[in-house]
């Protein structure tokens, strides 16, 4: 149209002021746009089934829980929409009949009666907040048309539905819902839909929590209107007006606060979904709670409960209580990085059985070893000598996994874990050593518990899924057969069934593995129950030792403890465990002492036969230390007369022999009848074998086995021994109940206090690898 014609139009006054009218209406609604609300911050952390477990207030501090109408239970918008604005779908924003009969009501009464405000205008009074004046009253009513002209109705309810105010902080009926009614807004019976609907009318005089009374009153009188109306039947009217309201304070969300801020991100939605059970964390939290008395002062602990299945994390308690400041409350120790201790044990020892290194059984050496200036003793008083792997698993056991460490590898080993999602985090400019399988190195209870999965998964490691929609994301770590051989260790079953063929096929029970990091700062133990994933840790925060605080003492009482709460809610629910077969490549096979190998009924060299659960049917033979004496190994081969008589091979008669000894480290733990000297044969007079020299024997002197020595009578001063070592060869290093005590050269003696009463092992390791050993012990 051209300019003329519009000027021409102008000049016709019936055109010309409606044109005006809209674009004086276009230019307001640019220049004053509806302030419709965006994301103010205010978000709402979620259980699996929708329960609130922890809410982020926005500005103004109101938490809220957005809602759309299909959420809603249908009652409530009846209720809703009867009392309020009967005819919310069919005026244009405004109600003139309903401002008529307000205004009539208020001027004959003298008083206030009743409102004649839509839910459009009540809408706009929310999004542009005004005094309740004359321009006050002309500026919602702009607000109201502006809403019915961006908006659809649904699009208006829907507003309603998520900011009107229902006391205090809450906004919305789905924040009123959990907080006074504990339920979701689509559980709301009658009651507590006509009280909902009547609340925002005058939020604080009508609190349930504050004031039962009025509150009840009001929703009676909702009811009623409902039945006048006809919208629902007179007899359920009735029986809503029977039930009394609710007089329980109000709850807010307050689980899982450590888990809500590490989900909490300026990138966030409203509504941040999480895969955790609220009943079981709630649970949890008050049980943690209980413990808060008897945990030495400022110490904290963690609890990671994971569903092995879909991995989904049922429950996430960082520390004790977020608001406990002297125990640091606001550190989450689940994502903190801390020395792991012996948790890393039954990786290795499920890695070394798929390498080939060993089975079950396979002979270890408890002994006391030197690697460098590294020189590792046990956690428990003491060395044991021979042992098994499924043992030194079991007993946790020092030695043993720093022998099959160096066996396997601690590159490779570090380079395992850190494949499948569970890195461990060492010292600058360092690389993995021994002292790896030991604690030292640094690692997270999630990223540890996400390693645990593989004992339940068949081998897979999966990474922890916190919110629905992160997909499970697996990666194989072990074969399956030595992922259950571990598991069925941990769990206490590490013998198998003298029948070879004997196939085992009970449900699984807890299998779990403690750990206590150097010093006493971390105790740790992680389970693997029949359906559930359990990781605890407790320390200080601060990373201050707590002396006596370990793993089996601490962490386990507290693991079993939540084992037995999973176990009894799924015998109430009704859940059984899973089955547990034993995978195809898994058997039993009689293996022989000291070489580790099946051999022949009534072979001599079989010293003590046990069974073991092998894969693939392989019995890899006895693993021995990289520091075994030279011409010490387990085979000797050797030539004997007829009178069994040792021989030089050239004799006359002489036949090849083949004799099997223990490794020369165990000596000072076997007995006599097992050691070298007692197994070889003595040498024939006539043509005896060229022997070498033999070497001096080890031996300690200030203190003979089996002593009972008594402190000075009537002395506060402790019992003082002179040590020291005849025999042996080069340098020598001394260990009391286990644990390093110093080091001497061949001549050189030491004195060695001795405080405490009781029994106690002494030893002593030299540069050829001999040992000596005895025990004693201390009275007053």
């Amino acid at each position: 149209m051209k300019l003329s014609s519009v000027l021409r139009h102008l000049r016709r006054p019936w055109l010309a002021t409606p044109l005006v009218l809209l674009v004086l209406l276009w230019a307001a609604d640019r220049l004053f746009p509806l302030p419709l609300p965006g994301d103010d911050l205010a978000r709402v952390v979620l259980a699996e089934d929708g329960t609130p477990l922890w809410r982020f207030a926005d500005a103004e501090g109101v938490w809220r829980y957005p809602v759309n109408q299909a959420e809603v239970s249908p009652y409530y918008l009846e209720a809703l929409l009867t009392y309020e604005d009967r005819w919310f779908y069919q005026h244009p924003g405004v109600n003139p009949l309903a401002l008529a009969r307000a205004g009539w009501l208020n001027l004959s009464g003298g008083r206030v009666l009743s409102g004649g405000s839509t839910l459009s205008m009540q809408v706009a009074r929310l999004l542009d907040p005004h005094p309740r004046t004359f321009t006050g009253k002309l500026r919602q009513l702009w607000r109201t048309a502006q809403l019915e002209w961006h908006l659809s109705k649904d699009e208006i309810l829907g507003l309603y539905l998520n900011r009107a105010p229902f006391g205090g902080t809450l906004q919305g009926v789905a924040a009123a819902s959990w907080a006074y009614l504990g339920k979701p807004p689509s559980q709301l019976t009658r009651a507590d839909a006509a009280l909902l609907a009547v609340l925002p009318q005058a939020p604080s005089r009508l609190r349930p929590d504050r004031h039962p009374e009025r509150a009840q009153a009001a929703r009676d009188k909702v009811l009623r209107r409902l039945a006048q109306f006809q919208v629902w039947p007179q007899s359920a009217v009735q029986e809503a007006l029977e039930e009394p309201v609710l007089l329980a304070p109000r709850q807010e969300p307050s689980l899982a606060p450590l888990l809500a801020r590490r989900l909490n991100t300026p990138a966030s939605p409203p509504l941040i979904r999480t895969t955790l059970d609220a009943a079981l964390q709630r649970r949890l939290e008050d049980l943690l709670l209980g413990w808060r008395a008897r945990l030495p002062e400022r110490t904290s602990a963690a609890i990671l409960v994971v569903e092995h299945e879909t991995m989904a994390v049922r429950a996430y308690l960082g520390s004790i209580d977020i608001a406990d400041e002297r125990r640091f409350g606001h550190v989450d120790m689940i994502q903190a990085l801390r020395s792991p201790g012996s948790t890393l044990k039954p990786f290795l020892y499920g890695m070394a059985l798929d390498a080939g290194l060993i089975h079950s059984e396979s002979l270890l050496q408890d002994v006391p070893r030197r690697y460098g200036d590294y020189r590792p003793g046990n956690f428990a008083a003491g060395f044991i000598g021979p042992v098994s792997a499924s043992e030194a698993l079991g007993m946790s056991l020092n030695l043993p996994a720093v022998q099959l460490l160096e066996a396997f590898g601690p590159k490779r080993f570090a380079g395992e874990l850190r494949n499948v999602g569970v890195p461990l985090a060492l010292p600058a400019a360092s690389e993995p050593n021994l002292a790896l399988i030991l604690g030292g190195a640094g690692s997270r209870l999630e990223e540890l518990v996400s390693g645990y999965s593989a004992f339940a998964r068949g081998g897979r490691v999966a990474r922890l899924r916190l919110q629905p929609q992160d997909a499970l994301q697996e990666r194989r770590l072990l074969s399956p057969g030595s992922a259950w051989i571990i598991r069925r260790i941990l769990a206490g079953q590490a013998r198998p069934d003298r029948d070879p063929r004997a196939r085992l096929t009970q449900r699984p029970v807890l299998a779990w593995k403690t750990g206590t990091s150097y010093g006493f700062r971390d105790a740790w133990a992680i389970g693997v129950g029949p359906r559930h994933l359990i990781g605890i840790w407790i320390g200080r925060p601060d990373g201050t030792p707590v002396p006596g605080q370990f793993g089996l003492a601490s962490a386990a009482p507290l693991l079993l403890q939540v084992h037995d709460l999973l176990v009894n809610r799924d015998a109430q629910r009704g859940i059984a465990a899973p089955a547990d077969p034993q995978p195809a490549e898994v058997g039993v096979a009689a293996i022989c002492w000291p070489l580790g190998q099946p051999m022949a009924k009534g072979d001599p060299n079989c010293r003590r036969q046990r069974f073991a659960w092998t894969l693939e049917g392989t019995t890899p033979p006895t693993l021995l230390a990289a520091d075994q004496p030279l011409g010490l190994g387990l085979r000797q081969p050797l030539w004997v007369d007829a009178d069994g008589h040792q021989v030089a091979a050239g004799c006359a008669g002489a036949q090849a022999r083949e004799l099997v000894l223990w490794p020369a480290p165990l000596e000072p733990w076997l007995p006599r009848r097992e050691r070298r000297a007692a197994r070889l044969p003595l040498p024939a007079s006539a043509c005896p074998p060229a022997l070498p020299p033999p070497a001096a024997p080890l031996s300690i002197v200030g203190v003979r086995e089996g002593d009972q020595l008594r402190r000075p009578a009537g002395s506060a001063d402790p019992l003082r021994l002179k040590l020291s070592t005849l025999g042996g060869s080069g340098r020598r290093w001394w260990f009391l109940d286990g644990v390093p005590l110093t080091a001497t050269t061949a001549e050189e003696s030491f004195n060695q206090e001795f405080r405490r009463s009781g029994r106690h092992q002494l030893s002593v390791l030299d540069e050829a690898g001999q040992t000596a050993r005895l025990e004693f012990a201390v009275t007053d």
